[in-house]
């Protein structure tokens, strides 16, 4: 008998319960209109949710398929713009996919980049993961898709696509995407992918370059009635080393997670942050590291580096995050069930109190545990506490 249908239900509730918990937390204000306009199109994307976090929600997988991209961001975790020498095949791409089906829990892939409507096999790797019960989703700049291109991509059984936009000034987005045309094409992108039908999430890196352009992110968001968008905040890696001075401080955190609070009381669109897993004490109003401690399996869980989150690199190697880069083995020689059930990272990331510093000591450890990216950048060690936290 399958246990799909079980964590199927089971999925459901925890994800009602949880928005439930967004509602009364920020007093969101169009609650029951998200429940009846949209809750039946994005839970379905969100297919394994068990709460929300950093990156929306655990457990699914994401898979950076290319590191091709017609696009050199400032930011990006990546450095190359061409295919690697040494990215999965095809026939490797279909076996990790029919390794991921078999793990119950993982029931949504991501497929992300470099950009990856430059991966010449999309559209078998699609299909694939389409008929092994996966939930498709894309994480693109959307600079190549039009209507066309996305009825295709909705016909192979992708549910939901990510967008990126960094800012609602063409000038500030072209410029941080080194690209002329690139807001033009995303918002072209944006309307085709809206067409389409499929669910549309707007994803905001906030750095001290466009910070201040978050309310209009927002107001932009409600008016083309996406149905999420995630608030990253700048982790230097990669490119995005070279621009290291533009991350946001402990006090700029501090100053985005009561912003986004505010925010989500009156809009239309659901906001959750990534890199910064302190939103969800904050949304409890647990800002303080003396009080009593949460309890494990709570509807909020902060960052999903390592147990909610498996994260696919071109060449194979498996990473908790795509801000850890840290491999725990290579799905060419080993399993993605025993990567992910025995590599000591892996294991080490699934017990918070494995965690070090004060994100050991924090009595929110379970309902945050300190980005274990920023934790790596600063230190070297995804276990040290995080060093943009301010709770005190």
């Amino acid at each position: 008998m399958s246990l799909k249908p079980y964590f199927a239900l089971n999925n459901l509730i925890k994800q009602f319960h949880s928005a439930l918990l967004l509602k009364n937390s920020t007093q969101w204000q169009h609650f029951y209109g998200w429940l009846a306009r949209k809750s039946f199109k994005s839970i379905p994307v969100a297919s394994g949710a068990v709460g929300m976090g950093c990156i929306g929600y655990g457990y699914h997988a994401v898979w950076e398929i290319t590191e091709a991209c017609n696009l050199r961001c400032k930011h990006c975790h990546a450095i190359s713009d061409k295919a690697g020498p040494d990215e999965l095949t095809t026939q490797e791409g279909i076996a990790f996919i029919d390794g991921l089906s078999k793990m119950k829990k993982f029931q949504m892939l991501v497929y992300s980049g470099g950009e990856p409507m430059m991966r010449p096999d999309l559209e078998t790797l699609l299909l694939h993961s389409k008929k092994r019960g996966l939930v498709n989703v894309i994480a693109t700049n959307g600079t190549l898709i039009d209507k066309s291109r996305a009825k295709g991509l909705k016909s192979l059984g992708v549910k939901g696509v990510a967008i990126s936009l960094d800012s609602t000034d063409p000038i500030i987005h072209n410029s941080i995407r080194g690209n002329p045309k690139a807001f033009e094409l995303a918002m072209k992108g944006i309307e085709a992918c809206k067409s389409a039908g499929m669910v549309l999430q707007i994803n905001f890196t906030a750095m001290k370059d466009n910070i201040s352009n978050l309310d209009s992110i927002v107001r932009f968001c409600n008016e083309i009635e996406a149905d999420i968008m995630l608030c990253y905040q700048l982790v230097p890696m990669g490119r995005g080393c070279a621009i290291s001075t533009s991350a946001l401080s402990p006090d700029d955190n501090k100053e985005l997670t009561s912003k986004l609070r505010s925010l989500q009381k009156n809009s239309t669109t659901i906001i959750e942050p990534v890199a910064c897993p302190q939103y969800w004490p904050h949304l409890l109003k647990r800002d303080n590291a003396d009080t009593k401690p949460t309890l494990k399996n709570h509807p909020f869980h902060g960052c999903a580096a390592g147990w909610g989150l498996l994260y696919l690199k071109p060449n194979g190697d498996l990473w908790p995050c795509p801000f850890v880069p840290v491999s725990g083995g290579n799905i060419r020689t080993t399993s993605i069930r025993d990567i992910y059930d025995n590599s000591p990272i892996f294991k080490s990331l699934k017990d918070r109190n494995n965690l070090k510093g004060k994100c050991h000591d924090c009595q929110n450890r379970y309902i945050c545990g300190g980005c274990r990216g920023k934790a790596y950048g600063k230190s070297g060690d995804y276990l040290a506490e995080d060093p943009d936290c301010y709770v005190k």
